[in-house]
């Protein structure tokens, strides 16, 4: 992405979720490049049509009237997309996992939280969706893929899920360019990851990665009148039930689910109809879960609660990862929801308060689970802590330590 790092970021501001805004937006960044090469006017103008305005309208026209990706479910290549956790040291027994979510945006932030990552060097990392603008093979590569991309491969695995902007280009760059080079060390064997979905496990805790933006995207008109709900397609509903078997009553591992959409939020959208299909499959037992999610640009942890007929879960949303960080206050009567949430301004852009970016780096000690919120500083703003009861699959949660400016009330 040409210019500053604070051109960089300015293009992020103010970015909207319509699919047509994002489209315009990786065609102005085609346009861009090309313009460099010029100094002509006349040139710059001609470019602009053929670049950006013809350009634009194939591309949005197209991936709104096109084909979308075929979805990808397990059995896939004799992969169950289940998933022992190892660590990438064998006299280590603790296991690290690094969780991402909108990080892919091709931004100084987003590099200098890549680095980080990489000097904690965790077994795993997770990106948990949205490459920006809209999902294009270009934008894959210039995150992931290149030599030069900063996105950082745990020793242990690397797994992605989707958003909803890689919909806007139908998946086919999530599907063929990003899972092909997304893996899970299995033993010596390196196992491609096969669906935009995966569960990591060991003897104490499931860690489950679900696909909520495969439907996240409608087709137009018919959105207006149904609007995406972010649904489990079937194949996933019956990979969760058969061969995770996520309703067995005598598994009382803990589980975390992480997706790219949020269960709660108290800013914009909340999807509930996952969480429904979720309960529906862990039956009458009520089993509290830990679910992280991304899609909001910010950090917050919501208070232990239940979102319509979804599972009681311990909500964080981790937005933050390369993206303009939102530091806004919550909407009219929906502060109630949050335990905590970073506020915190780290620099001004056109007027505009802008946060800290970060990660979450999981660390897995037996029966308990350590979450560590760090943002691009390296500072913990956060440490929180579960350890699961093997006998009934109950959690403990404990705030191990806490910024007090991250305090709503």
């Amino acid at each position: 992405m040409p210019g500053s790092s604070e051109e960089r970021a300015q293009k992020y501001l103010d970015l909207g979720h319509s699919e047509a805004e994002n489209h315009a937006k990786t065609q102005l960044e085609l346009y861009e490049k090309r313009v460099q090469q010029t100094s002509s006017v006349t040139n710059a103008i001609s470019e602009f049509f053929k670049t950006n305005l013809i350009g634009f309208a194939w591309h949005y026209l197209r991936s709104r009237f096109g084909g979308r990706h075929p979805y990808q479910a397990y059995p896939r290549n004799d992969d169950t997309g289940i998933y022992p956790l190892q660590s990438s040291v064998a006299s280590r027994e603790e296991i690290s996992i690094a969780l991402l979510s909108d990080w892919a945006s091709d931004t100084a932030e987003s590099d200098a939280v890549a680095n980080l990552v990489a000097r904690h060097a965790p077994d795993y990392t997770v990106h948990m969706g949205d490459i920006y603008f809209v999902g294009t093979p270009k934008e894959v590569e210039e995150n992931f893929t290149a030599p030069y991309a900063s996105w950082y491969y745990g020793a242990s695995g690397s797994l992605a899920l989707s958003g909803n902007h890689e919909m806007y280009s139908n998946g086919n760059a999530f599907f063929q360019q990003l899972l092909p080079a997304m893996y899970a060390q299995v033993g010596e064997v390196r196992r491609t990851q096969q669906a935009g979905f995966f569960c990591l496990e060991n003897d104490y805790w499931r860690i489950i990665g679900i696909d909520t933006g495969y439907t996240s995207v409608g087709r137009p008109f018919f959105e207006i009148l149904s609007p995406p709900d972010c649904h489990l397609r079937k194949e996933q509903v019956a990979w969760l039930r058969d061969v995770v078997k996520l309703g067995d009553p005598l598994d009382t591992r803990g589980i975390v689910f992480l997706s790219h959409h949020p269960y709660l939020s108290a800013f914009r959208e909340e999807y509930t109809r996952p969480g429904e299909q979720l309960q529906a499959l862990m039956g009458d037992a009520q089993r509290p879960v830990i679910w992280i999610w991304g899609h909001d640009h910010r950090l917050v942890a919501y208070r232990f609660d239940r979102n319509g007929k979804g599972p009681q879960a311990y909500g964080r949303c981790i937005g933050h990862g390369g993206l303009p960080v939102e530091v806004g206050p919550a909407d009219a009567g929906e502060l109630y929801k949050i335990d905590y949430y970073d506020t915190r301004i780290r620099k001004e852009i056109k007027g505009r308060a802008l946060g800290y970016n970060g990660f979450v780096r999981v660390v897995l000690r037996n029966e308990k689970l350590i979450a560590e919120y760090r943002d691009l500083e390296d500072t913990c703003v956060m440490e929180e802590s579960w350890t699961v009861n093997k006998v009934n699959g109950q959690l403990d949660w404990e705030v191990v330590n806490v910024l007090p400016e991250l305090a709503v009330r």
